[in-house]
């Protein structure tokens, strides 16, 4: 063969290769994506993901399909998700238990919060809300409260959904704010909590805004003070605990999207974009308003710094409360 026709041939060779290289010519996304959720169906996580899914499908023109792998207090999906291909093609939606609680509880982590995830962005955050059973007079205000706990303490106690949990911290970080201390009665999820807070099995509980707001319509419940450094949209005649005496109080749960850790540049922006988009949608807004979010997009630098910021801020509570998970 002569250096003509040899030269040909590589290049045609060449040539093939390039265009029959999936990665050299497939924009992103060519197939369906699966949404990680680390929570089992039913429950705001759940409508949140579906809402994301929906509204990144059509920003991206492609398939989002959430997948539930729930269980050990979400480390096995955030596991799942972390030792996925960093192709874009596995992403999570998880809350603040993942990213900021569990690392304080599990000093043998499977995951690491920041190192083994690529943020995508926070879709919106949502308050807890302190409830009191309908009974419990006079207690109708914040004040009001702590200072018939005062009188006894040993008289109350309050339900979280666990040991670990958003409410756990939330009910800790006020009994320290306001130098009160009652017996804390951990129960197995949210909902056997709010059953005994709703029967008066239990005085007081945290829970959710969006399962609160349904619960309060029962008229055995009612809100005392949310715990959000702003009122909740679902509950606008609701104080908050920072206006209620506590100036800077805040504790929120959030829900963020990630994938695996070195997702390729374009392929982060490309989600970014999608996901910023989505969150901007009105329509979209008005369904996580529905859902009881505050819907918020923040991009993967002030996520970063959230988490950070929410390790920092929690660790104390957890050693000087002992906090520990079940």
């Amino acid at each position: 063969m002569n250096r003509y026709l040899k030269s040909a041939a590589l290049l045609a060779v060449a040539s093939f290769a390039a265009f029959s290289t999936p990665a050299a010519s497939a924009a992103y996304p060519d197939k369906p994506i699966r949404l990680i959720v680390p929570f089992p169906p039913g429950g705001t996580t759940d409508t949140v993901a579906r809402f994301v899914a929906q509204a990144l499908s059509e920003k991206l023109s492609q398939q989002v399909v959430v997948d539930y792998k729930a269980g050990a207090a979400t480390i096995i999906g955030a596991d799942f998700t972390a030792k996925s291909a960093p192709d874009g093609y596995t992403l999570m939606l998880a809350t603040a238990t993942t990213f900021t609680v569990n690392p304080i509880l599990y000093p043998e982590l499977s995951y690491d919060p920041i190192k083994s995830f690529t943020p995508i962005g926070l879709v919106g955050t949502t308050s807890l809300v302190l409830l009191a059973n309908k009974k419990l007079e006079p207690a109708n205000d914040l004040q009001t409260l702590l200072a018939e706990i005062r009188k006894d303490p040993s008289k109350y106690s309050y339900g979280s959904h666990g040991n670990g949990t958003t409410v756990h911290f939330a009910a800790e970080m006020l009994w320290s704010a306001a130098k009160v201390r009652i017996t804390h009665i951990p129960y197995k999820g949210a909902a056997p909590a709010l059953t005994d807070l709703m029967g008066g099995q239990i005085p007081i509980s945290f829970d959710a805004v969006p399962a609160a707001a349904s619960a309060i319509k029962t008229g055995l419940i009612k809100p005392i003070a949310v715990t959000g450094p702003t009122r909740a949209a679902a509950m606008p005649d609701v104080p908050t605990i920072a206006e209620s005496g506590f100036p800077g109080f805040s504790m929120q749960t959030w829900f963020a999207v990630v994938g695996p850790a070195h997702l390729p540049g374009n392929v982060q922006k490309t989600l970014e974009k999608a996901l910023r988009a989505a969150v901007d949608d009105k329509t979209v807004q008005a369904k996580l308003v529905e859902a009881g979010l505050e819907p918020k997009f923040e991009d993967p630098t002030s996520y970063t710094e959230r988490v950070h910021k929410e390790i920092a801020a929690l660790r104390p509570i957890a050693e000087a409360n002992h906090i520990i998970h079940n």
